[in-house]
């Protein structure tokens, strides 16, 4: 699936903003040392780029992506909009309420949610720079509940851009079962970049960006499937509930390892995107504030998906022994909005 290195379009780090068409993007290590931004910062698609990493959703790639349509089924990425029943880190749990506008003839629905309670994607205005309390492009969180707030970093303009692209998900929790590496997804269970090119290397993908000779492609949509949603479904509602409402301090998930490693891949990849099926993508507890959510999100402008059913998918991918797909996402059109439910479905 690689292309020639010699037909790489070689983007120059310091010469801003940035082409999106480019096929060749600088490392993490490469990156320009930005004015008054955070070291590490890839604010570079323009001094008001609001969308980041889905920069990189061009038409070329879009329509190049549909091309990984061969059978046409769909699978849905979302859980139901009320699972989790009980949401973890004292969110809100979804409600509907049906209302009567004339009695057994018409009726509309109301709902009442926390975006985070469900199956999401983390926008930009979730998640600041821990150390400068920047969010993404130089925004503040006086940008967003100041006294004059405005729309910096809002879900809206990922609406009105729109997401779509190719899709691969890498199936770790099979990996581990198939290789004798059984873990609780429970657990803070850290999966390491090592693992995770084992994993995908156990389903024939090669996991270097297309400019090193590997399978990613600028603009891809990585997900990673870590089990949580096969051990909900195992467990009673009681237990369910005392999972989800442990303190702060004892919740734990497996996710994604925090590393330099892992940073650097996940940065030089240049996903569109990121999600996983755990509530927190990275491997929980997060020790010394070290979230990689302020790398991905306000640092790199990338996209964070958590809890994604990646179930359906998965089997899928095994039966057709296929790991790419089209993806397609319909965030809220909220503007102002911090985050959306994902609203995705996979093209097969």
């Amino acid at each position: 699936m690689s292309s020639s290195q010699e037909n790489d379009i070689v983007q120059v780090a310091d010469q801003l903003p940035w082409n999106p068409n480019c096929t060749k993007f600088p490392s993490l290590k490469e990156l320009p040392k930005l004015p008054g931004a955070p070291e590490g910062a890839a604010w570079v698609w323009g001094e008001n780029d609001q969308l980041g990493r889905l920069n990189l959703l061009t038409p070329q790639r879009v329509k190049q992506s549909a091309q990984e349509i061969v059978t046409g089924e769909m699978v849905r990425l979302d859980l139901p909009m009320n699972v989790p029943e009980q949401p973890a880190f004292d969110r809100e749990p979804f409600k509907h309420t049906l209302k009567t506008l004339v009695d057994g003839i018409a009726y509309d629905d109301c709902y009442s949610l926390n975006t985070q309670s469900g199956t999401q994607w983390d926008g930009f205005r979730h998640f600041a720079h821990c150390e400068t309390k920047l969010f993404y492009n130089k925004a503040t969180g006086e940008d967003f509940v100041g006294e004059n707030p405005n729309m910096r970093c809002s879900i809206h303009h990922w609406a009105e851009h729109c997401v779509a692209g190719r899709g691969i998900l890498l199936d770790y929790r099979y990996y581990a079962l198939k290789h004798n590496k059984p873990y609780d997804p429970y657990t803070s269970h850290a999966i390491t970049l090592e693992e995770l090119k084992a994993c995908a290397a156990f389903q024939g993908v090669d996991i270097r960006p297309e400019s090193q000779g590997g399978d990613i492609r600028p603009g891809d949509f990585l997900l990673i499937r870590s089990g949580f949603v096969e051990k909900y479904d195992s467990l009673s509602p009681e237990a369910r509930y005392a999972a989800a409402t442990r303190s702060h301090d004892n919740l734990c998930y497996a996710g994604v390892a925090r590393d330099e490693n892992m940073r650097e891949w996940l940065h030089d990849c240049y996903f569109a995107g990121v999600a996983g099926d755990s509530p927190t993508f990275e491997a929980w507890p997060v020790p010394a504030m070290d979230f990689l959510h302020q790398y991905l999100l306000a640092l790199w402008g990338c996209p964070l998906g958590e809890m994604w059913n990646l179930e359906k998918l998965a089997e899928k991918c095994r039966e057709r022994g296929k790991w790419t797909f089209f993806l397609t996402s319909a965030p809220a059109y909220v503007p102002g909005g911090v985050g959306s439910h994902a609203n995705a479905t996979a093209i097969l």
